[in-house]
């Protein structure tokens, strides 16, 4: 390595600076005008208002609000910077490389397929890494037993599958992809030795396939229930690695090991935080690296040279002490080109993490990142800590202290026999007793706190302990894995998280309130917008109901169009629209992936991010308990069809469908009454600026009125839906209506 030449280079966006700042002045100029003619009301004489006071506070309210919203988002766009590495740099010596846990979580095999989660392991344990420096881990909490079959199974085809990545440089290192793509035949395809081993490749992974599958099926028979045991089991820890085979001495493996943390109903498993905390105590006793990559059991590995891209940023001494993560994004297979649920999250992982990136780096997103050890136990790992304090923080098995010594040798780095010696130890650490009268969870691991479990631990064990992170995109994706396709699952899974970020946002770890002091105001404002994204339900809420109810009772709620402070209210509508716009096209979007954006944000809005925001102050206020079901990664062909083909599925619960289905009905209520007003009295300027907000909702909702009365098929809205939410939009309209005359 040359010690002259970089390993990685940091270059900051000064075209996207500039055109964010000119944007951020002059809406904000906009702003104090509308805050400024919307308190002048509030000073008038109650006999000289024209408007009913109650929709005008509410209106205000949700205007303040999407203000609040904007003007902490501008944290993401002051700075946006991204990242180049040059891994080919680094040290030839494999000596020289840090060791790394791979952490794997899986739950269900019913919603998570066996066999997609073992080829998330198949590429894990091909990463180019020096291969007795990987380890991989697979959390089952499930508990099934298909799950360890999987990995045994996995294992024999590994002994395979990576000597041939290796030999002939394969990219794709997720049998699945490799074999399911003609991307594998760029790798010397005109040999005849070439192809003849991969046919052979082929056939065994078929063959491997084939054994999961019918392992599956023979124990789902064996269950008359067709139930996963993922209440109560003991814990279960194997390692996988058969040092004793002839076959593995030839080859050089990854240890790969299977943890079934214990469960029990007495005691609380906090998900997938809890799973991670078990895994980081049992790979401290056995492999104790310092780093370890955490992936969703769907989210595999594209290309083998990721964990050496991460280390570019580990060799470079003036900022590996200070870096506590490095996140790469979150991208998918599965996406079609109009993807109409914006499973992408193409804001975050395009916009939003570049920005944070330029400040204190982007937020711990859940998965596809490699993190140091060291950052998650929240002390310094050096000689002379106090053994009662650390028994105190990390729990009583000494096995596990003796591991956070500086100087301690893993059982894998001492020639130990780690199955023999270790594994009874293991199961301790993976007990659910473990963690009482610890700080596991509090101040050390994972954090339990919230159900966003990766943005909690990121922000407050992490980012506000002084910690820094990096963000890297390179070109090819480096992990790829299976989004939400279905309405259902995108908003369940939505106000899951809904609920974890409001509880952070209600709580004293608020970031407006717990950050300033301990980290930037920008990096403050970033973590402040997330949290705060659920309340966008009010707003949304106030913008899809009270104009409209004017508009029906011919009560303005804004200025007439003749008068210019009207063109406030238009400037701010069409900026926020155009800036949305061109940040979609500037990362390779489209007109109507900008419109697919804007229709799932409404709908989120006044779905998941409404129950999420009331599952989180109920669960404040102890009438309710977290809940997590994990999305759905089986294949739904009728489901997936209509994806692809960027129709609508509203097979999905009542509670999601009655607000959307309601407020349809009400805007095109509005819409038409607003219409026909307008040509009876030939007063057009007073009501203009209502009629085009719900034309505008109309448009965004086309595919919610499509649903509703043109299609005939098994995904449309069912037909007592529609009656039922025609009936609450009179109801609404109707006593609306009441309460307005007084």
């Amino acid at each position: 390595m040359e010690n002259s030449l970089p390993l990685h280079l940091c270059h900051v966006h000064k075209f996207s600076i500039i055109i964010n700042r000119t944007y951020a002045f002059l809406h904000c100029i906009a702003i104090a005008f509308l805050i400024y003619y919307r308190a002048s009301f509030l000073c008038q004489e109650p006999k000289t208002r024209t408007t009913p006071l109650l929709p005008w506070l509410l209106v205000f309210a949700g205007e303040l609000v999407l203000s609040f919203m904007w003007l902490v988002g501008q944290a993401y766009r002051w700075r946006p910077v991204y990242r180049t590495v040059f891994p080919e740099r680094l040290p030839e010596d494999d000596n020289k490389f840090p060791a790394i846990d791979v952490f794997i979580c899986t739950a269900d095999p019913k919603k998570e397929p066996t066999v997609e989660v073992m080829n998330t392991v198949l590429s894990a344990m091909a990463l180019d890494y020096p291969p007795e420096k990987l380890h991989v881990y697979l959390s089952d909490d499930g508990g099934a037993s298909i799950t360890l079959t999987g990995m045994k199974e996995a294992f024999k085809f590994a002994r395979s599958w990576l000597p041939f990545c290796k030999k002939y440089g394969i990219k794709t290192i997720c049998p699945k992809a490799y074999f399911s793509s003609s991307e594998y035949q760029y790798a010397d395809s005109g040999r005849a030795e070439f192809m003849e081993e991969k046919q052979k490749i082929k056939e065994k992974y078929e063959a491997f396939k084939e054994r999961v599958l019918r392992a599956a099926d023979k124990g789902q028979a064996e269950d008359k229930n067709g139930q996963i045991s993922t209440g109560a089991h003991p814990s279960l820890i194997e390692v996988i690695n058969e040092k004793d085979n002839e076959a593995t001495e030839q080859v050089k493996m990854p240890l790969l090991v299977y943890v079934s943390r214990e469960k029990r109903p007495s005691h609380p498993h906090h998900f997938k935080a809890g799973a991670l905390n078990v895994l980081l105590r049992v790979s401290g006793v056995i492999s104790n690296s310092p780093y370890m990559l955490v992936l969703d059991c769907d989210m595999y590995c594209n290309d083998p040279t990721s964990a050496r891209q991460a280390m570019c940023f580990h060799f470079d001494p003036k900022i590996s002490p200070s870096i506590a993560f490095v996140q790469f994004p979150q991208t998918f297979h599965n996406l079609s080109k109009n993807d109409i649920y914006d499973s992408e999250i193409r804001s975050i992982f395009r916009i939003l993490w570049y920005g944070l990136d330029g400040l204190k780096g982007p937020v711990l997103s859940g998965t596809n990142f490699y993190i140091k050890r060291e950052a998650l136990y929240g002390i310094s790992l050096q000689k002379g800590l106090d053994l009662i304090d650390l028994k105190n923080s990390f729990g009583q098995s000494n096995e596990f202290l003796k591991s956070l010594r500086a100087d301690h040798k893993s059982s894998i780095d001492d020639g130990s026999d780690s199955s023999s010696k270790l594994l009874p130890e293991t199961k301790v650490l993976a007990s659910c007793a473990y963690e009482e009268n610890s700080k596991w969870g509090e101040e050390v691991g994972f954090m339990y706190h919230s159900l966003v479990e990766d943005y909690f631990t990121g922000f407050k064990s992490l980012h506000c302990k002084g910690w820094k992170s990096v963000y890297l995109n390179p070109s090819r994706p480096q992990l790829l894995g299976t989004s939400t396709t279905n309405l259902n699952d995108l908003l369940t899974q939505g106000t899951r998280w809904g609920a974890g970020l409001a509880e952070v946002l209600i709580s004293k770890f608020s970031p407006l309130i717990y950050g300033p002091p301990r980290m930037s105001l920008l990096a403050s404002m970033g973590y402040a917008e997330l949290a705060s994204f659920p309340i966008y339900f009010f707003p949304l809420w106030c913008f899809a109901t009270i104009p409209q109810l004017c508009l029906v009772n011919g009560i303005p709620l804004f200025p007439e169009v003749s008068d210019s402070k009207f063109y406030i209210f238009l400037f701010i509508f069409l900026s926020s629209l155009s800036k949305h716009l061109y940040e979609v096209l500037k990362t390779g979007g489209s007109i109507r992936i900008w419109r697919n954006e804007q229709r799932i944000w409404m709908i989120k809005g006044v779905t998941c991010y409404f129950y999420g925001t009331l599952n989180a102050i109920m669960s404040k206020l102890g009438l309710s308990e977290a809940s997590f079901v994990p999305t759905n990664k089986a294949d739904d062909d009728e489901q997936a069809k209509r994806y692809l083909m960027g129709i609508f599925d509203f097979q999905t619960s009542t509670m999601f469908l009655a607000p959307l289905v309601t407020l349809t009905i009400l805007n095109i209520v509005a819409f038409f009454w607003g219409v026909l007003r307008m040509i009876i009295t030939g007063d057009w300027e007073k009501m203009f600026a209502q009629v085009l907000l719900s034309f505008y909702i109309l448009i965004m909702g086309y595919a919610i009125i499509e649903g509703m009365f043109v299609r005939k098929d098994t995904g449309r809205i069912p037909p007592y839906m529609t009656m039922l939410s025609a009936i609450l939009s009179v109801i609404f309209l109707s006593l609306g209506s009441i309460v307005l005359m007084y």
